[in-house]
């Protein structure tokens, strides 16, 4: 979904990733907030995975992501939000969850699809 959504916003160099700048994140429904509170957790997951020796853990914390991020992906529109600052806002939230995404699953080993 990210990468779709990427690939609509064509031109748009903000939504792609690569524009000037850090937007700032704005947390205005209840779905944004979860799933950047989800987001900052993975150095404490992380840690928990290296002192527990429990890896599995990583794979609880992506199926919880990706559950956010749908829920996220549902309630707020990022294409279609209603001013740029927003707009903004929820594609660094999906920067941010891709990369994430990427981290946590080279540490698992595995490879990350970007089309389906």
């Amino acid at each position: 979904r990210i990468s779709g959504i990427r690939r609509k916003a064509g031109g748009d160099e903000l939504l792609r990733g690569d524009g000037a700048g850090t937007p700032q994140i704005l947390l205005e429904s209840p779905e944004e907030a979860g799933l950047a509170m989800h987001l900052v957790r993975l150095p404490e997951v992380l840690d928990q995975v290296e002192e527990d020796l429990l890896p599995h853990r990583l794979c609880e914390y992506v199926f919880e992501l990706s559950g956010k991020f749908n829920q996220f992906y549902e309630a707020c529109p990022v294409l279609r939000a209603p001013t740029d600052e927003l707009r903004a806002s929820r594609a660094a939230l999906c920067t941010v969850t891709a990369n994430t995404l990427r981290v946590v699953l080279d540490v698992l080993g595995l490879d990350v699809v970007e089309t389906l």
